[in-house]
């Protein structure tokens, strides 16, 4: 693209029950050439996280659990977990943690599980040295669980907002409940009734050749194709055999997949005739679960995210102040919900009007990703 800051992006604005606007600019493919498309499929990142939260809810509305509950039934190797006490210092000061995780800790994000990457001090090698790649990863969900388990909390469970592994163990947790891979569940109970054919944790041999292309920027920065992911996260080519499945950002998927998906919040729960919740239920996922405490002391690389306009559900941040909101975490109507990928995807849903606007583009996150997010907002909104 002109910029040279995206080699390709598509994008879809579907409001009213119907489709008003879809693009599709670029390459998706920077080594071959070949055109994006509106059937290209992208890594999604931290938008599977929504996706794996709603599979949870639908459990719970089958009294599968409760919200708080506990998990040692289902993880009792995260029974007896540390905390730390500086989330930069060492490893071998901590202290007990006060009480044990809940469900609802990992839907919100308050469990004390962190990302390493967010840190800085021995916390941040010991995550990578244990636990291995985000993505792609050779452990089977039991052993990581069990490095988990070895780790300490950046902070006591339900004290604040730690963006971090909570829906990867929230995904396992859901395997275990259902005595399936992760990947089986979503597919059973969510991609299938949707009709989300393309989405899922890997690409089928037969439709790789409509995969976006992992780009970022060389040395000099330049516009350049990845390997693989920086960190090592995912690899170009996952594993036949591969177990290890990412509920917090492995799954890959479409524009018009994702609006199936989306249009959940514009529905109540429902797709056309689909219903995968109550209204209740994802009313309880869309709505700001975290105190006025936690919405102002939440960061992400050291910036407030919830401080004015948003707060954060369960999966999804949730527009409260609509004057104040921002394009990236959603800027709509008071209840419009959303959240990003860092690959580059976007998406949110206003159920005030009616409105889903996803946005996938194959970049690392970077300034021109959200420029062009936030253009296509505008463009979008109006």
């Amino acid at each position: 693209m002109q910029s040279q800051q995206l080699a390709g992006l598509a994008a879809v604005a579907w409001r009213g029950g119907r489709i008003e606007h879809s693009i599709a600019l670029g390459c998706r493919d920077l080594q071959t050439g070949l055109p994006m498309e509106r059937d290209t499929i992208f890594r999604i990142a931290s938008m599977s996280k929504p996706v794996t939260t709603l599979a949870a809810l639908m459990l719970l509305e089958e009294g599968r659990f409760a919200l708080d509950e506990p998990i040692e039934h289902y993880a009792p190797e995260l029974r007896q977990m540390r905390v730390l006490r500086d989330r930069n210092g060492p490893l071998e000061q901590t202290e007990a943690a006060h009480r044990l995780i809940t469900f609802d800790d990992l839907l919100t994000h308050r469990s004390g599980l962190t990302y390493g990457d967010f840190h800085y001090g021995p916390i941040a090698s010991a995550y990578a040295g244990t636990l291995g790649g985000h993505i792609d990863n050779r452990l089977s969900p039991d052993e990581w669980i069990q490095g988990l388990a070895t780790l300490p909390l950046v902070d006591q469970p339900g004290a604040a907002f730690h963006y971090g592994h909570s829906t990867d163990l929230l995904g396992f947790l859901i395997a275990r409940m259902e005595a399936a891979p992760l990947g089986e569940v979503l597919a059973r109970r969510i991609f299938i009734p949707l009709g989300m054919a393309d989405t899922g944790f890997a690409v089928p041999s037969e439709k790789r050749s409509r995969r976006a292309g992992l780009c970022g920027f060389d040395t000099e920065g330049r516009l350049s194709a990845l390997a693989q992911a920086p960190g090592g996260h995912a690899l170009a080519e996952r594993p036949h055999d591969m177990t290890f499945e990412s509920g917090g950002q492995g799954l890959w998927s479409t524009l018009d997949d994702y609006l199936k998906f989306a249009r959940i919040f514009i529905g109540g729960g429902a797709v056309d005739d689909v219903r995968l919740v109550r209204p209740e239920t994802l009313a309880l996922m869309a709505s700001n679960r975290l105190t006025p405490s936690q919405r102002a002391t939440s960061r992400m690389f050291g910036s407030p995210i919830f401080a004015t306009g948003h707060g954060y559900g369960m999966g999804v941040a949730v527009v409260m102040e609509p004057e104040n909101a921002d394009p990236v975490r959603g800027r709509g109507g008071a209840g419009t919900v959303g959240w990003p990928g860092a690959y580059g995807g976007w998406w949110q849903a206003d159920p005030a009007d009616g409105s889903v606007f996803i946005f996938l583009t194959h970049n690392m996150v970077g300034l021109g990703v959200w420029e062009a997010i936030a253009k296509f907002h505008e463009s979008a909104s109006a």
